[in-house]
């Protein structure tokens, strides 16, 4: 069986992973405090305008998972010496889960990255059947060499940039999934 991720949020509502629109409409105060990480770039506050090709909808209607164990994130930056949280807990998922789903895959590209204020091009989303879907097992290069010229200059920086993004369109129930520690190699 293969799986997809989620960071476990530090609050929230029920057993199911709610899209940050659908969290508005249950909870203003918590869609407030969640969608206030946007505002800490001029440009990635427009990611909450931002349609997403293919599933007809925003940015912020769909879940985003990450297609791979987060321990490969974890230790391609602690292995260039970025001082991170050991104690990040993510749901590790079934993707059975998100069958009910319109799903997507989001090709986060280096090649094709015009930032967060420009549309996404079609050609970036592939609608998927999740029970097809096969788990990656690496980051890829780009996302290596972004931790690294970041790290090298300083800079504050994402910790998913340019590794493929999974997008469901609906809730996810987490009610089965089982709770990891990014740090730790379980996979």
């Amino acid at each position: 069986m293969d799986y997809v991720y989620h960071m476990v949020p530090s609050k929230m509502i029920g057993d199911k992973l709610l899209s940050l629109n659908s969290l508005r409409e249950k909870n203003e105060k918590l869609y407030k405090e969640y969608a206030k990480k946007y505002n800490d770039h001029p440009d990635r506050v427009k990611l909450l305008e931002r349609r997403v090709p293919k599933l007809d909808c925003f940015w912020n209607d769909v879940i985003f998972f990450l297609p791979l164990h987060p321990h490969h994130v974890y230790h391609a930056l602690k292995s260039i010496g970025v001082n991170v949280k050991t104690n990040l807990l993510f749901y590790k998922i079934p993707t059975k889960n998100l069958i009910s789903n319109k799903n997507a895959v989001y090709w986060y590209r280096k090649e094709n990255d015009k930032g967060p204020a420009r549309e996404i091009d079609s050609e970036d989303i592939e609608l998927i059947h999740i029970e097809s879907f096969e788990e990656l097992t690496h980051i890829p290069g780009d996302t290596q060499t972004y931790f690294e010229q970041e790290h090298k200059n300083g800079n504050k920086f994402g910790m998913f940039v340019y590794i493929p993004h999974i997008l469901s369109l609906g809730e996810v129930s987490v009610e089965d999934a089982e709770l990891i520690n990014w740090s730790i190699s379980n996979y």
